[in-house]
């Protein structure tokens, strides 16, 4: 449907972002305002694209936007650990956000804009007889700010990108997703926590470049006795006159000669007297690949992504595996459990949340390991009944099987329910026998 119709309709439209709302005037508790909100200013999403042009953040953005849009999502009902997979909100959990986005592009973006923006929302569109959710769309974080009235309500402002139009949200509408925040209403994005090792990496970036276009040489000094001559007035053919510099023109005449890497180590024939004196660069200073490997790890730890994730550091199978799980543990984790939590508030009915249903993401998926290790830890759930047949095969996406509900149990590999029978028998030493007498 029509965005800017469906809020008008979720919320109310407003001439000013400080006009009155349920008795009490609209004030920020928040941060500053970003940047070209509302009131103009300095354009953030250049910010964010020079950023994004930073191999490393470039790497831990896509690895955790897609790590949290992988997750399988499901509905768990917390009492008796029931996974409900016919619930009403498949269509937009697992189903489609909304007609233009798969749950994976929508979880994506979702995660984008909240490493790189700070806050991520997304206004949700129910159906206006029953309240369920029918889809999930995301708005545009520049755009949205949350705000409190007199009265401690939380709102949401929503200002239309091309109209300009001024929404004011329910809180109950606006799915909201934090990064690191200093207030619990706004989050703080993960380009202004690392600003200065994310300047310090770009201008190393655009050194390093400047250093390999002039022919993986620093630049050095043309001398000579002779006068060059002052800037003259140049008469152009039609007629214009241009202010040329002798010093630039003999500048130009070098580069063009001499710079770039197709032009590297030339010989350089030089006339009117002119000597070139290089200026040296010690190895000291030219050590790109360890002050690479600073930033890299540096950035990485903004983010919470491993360095060979990055593909950095070292690449040994036995520690990857372990800060793989360590990721999953400290980085993913979090974010899975923000994020169940608000789609659990906002997306359940209260009745449902009181019936003890939560919305969840599937983190086993990252913590499977080889087929070696998997297969024995499989077998060691099997064998103490913790998992039966058909729950290993739904683990590896296979149907259930005839008998693949029954639990066993290491005693001789019998059925749980024949435990404490088995049990007795085996300690006094007696032959167990199933119930239809056959001998086990």
């Amino acid at each position: 449907m029509s965005l800017r119709k469906g809020l008008v309709r979720a919320g109310r439209t407003l001439d000013s972002p400080r006009k009155s709302l349920g008795g009490g005037v609209v004030r920020s508790m928040g941060l500053s305002s970003p940047s070209g909100w509302l009131t103009g200013g300095e354009d953030i999403s250049m910010s964010r694209d020079k950023a994004m042009k930073v191999s490393t953040v470039n790497r831990c953005v896509e690895v955790l936007s897609t790590s949290m849009a992988v997750l399988p999502v499901y509905i768990m009902n917390e009492r008796t650990k029931e996974r409900l997979s016919d619930h009403r909100l498949g269509r937009v959990l697992w189903g489609r956000a909304n007609e233009a986005m798969t749950t994976f592009d929508y979880q994506r973006l979702m995660l984008c804009n909240q490493l790189l923006r700070g806050n991520a929302y997304a206004w949700i569109f129910r159906d206006p007889n029953s309240g369920h959710p029918l889809e999930l769309i995301p708005l545009p974080p520049d755009h949205v700010r949350p705000l409190v009235d007199l009265r401690g309500h939380l709102w949401y402002l929503f200002t239309h990108p091309t109209t300009g139009e001024l929404t004011a949200l329910r809180p109950d509408d606006v799915l909201h997703y934090k990064a690191y925040s200093e207030d619990g209403l706004e989050g703080v994005s993960v380009l202004k926590r690392a600003s200065m090792t994310l300047a310090t990496a770009r201008a190393a970036q655009q050194y390093e470049n400047s250093t390999w276009q002039n022919g993986g040489q620093p630049c050095g000094i043309l001398t000579t006795d002779s006068d060059l001559g002052k800037p003259y007035l140049q008469e152009q053919p039609d007629g214009s006159r241009v202010l040329v510099d002798p010093k630039d023109q003999l500048r130009k005449s070098w580069d063009a000669v001499h710079r770039g890497p197709g032009n590297a180590f030339r010989l350089a024939v030089l006339d009117l007297g002119l000597k070139y004196q290089p200026i040296s660069m010690s190895n000291t200073d030219a050590q790109f690949v360890e002050s690479n490997e600073v930033r890299v790890a540096d950035l990485c730890r903004f983010f919470g992504v491993p360095l060979h994730l990055a593909y950095a550091g070292k690449q040994s199978y036995q520690s990857n595996e372990q800060n793989g799980i360590e990721y999953v543990n400290y980085t993913l984790l979090g974010y899975e459990t923000q994020w169940g939590q608000e789609d659990s508030y906002k997306l359940l009915l209260p009745s449902e949340r009181a019936g003890a249903l939560r919305i969840k993401r599937e983190l086993k998926v990252f913590l499977k390991g080889d087929s070696a290790a998997q297969a024995a830890w499989y077998r060691t759930m099997r064998e103490i009944g913790g998992l039966n047949a058909d729950e290993i095969r739904g683990l590896e996406d296979m149907g259930p099987i005839p008998g693949g509900e029954q639990y066993f149990a290491s005693w001789n590999f019998g059925p749980l329910e024949q435990w404490a029978r088995l049990s007795v028998l085996r300690a006094m030493g007696r032959q167990a026998e199933t119930p239809e007498g056959e001998k086990s």
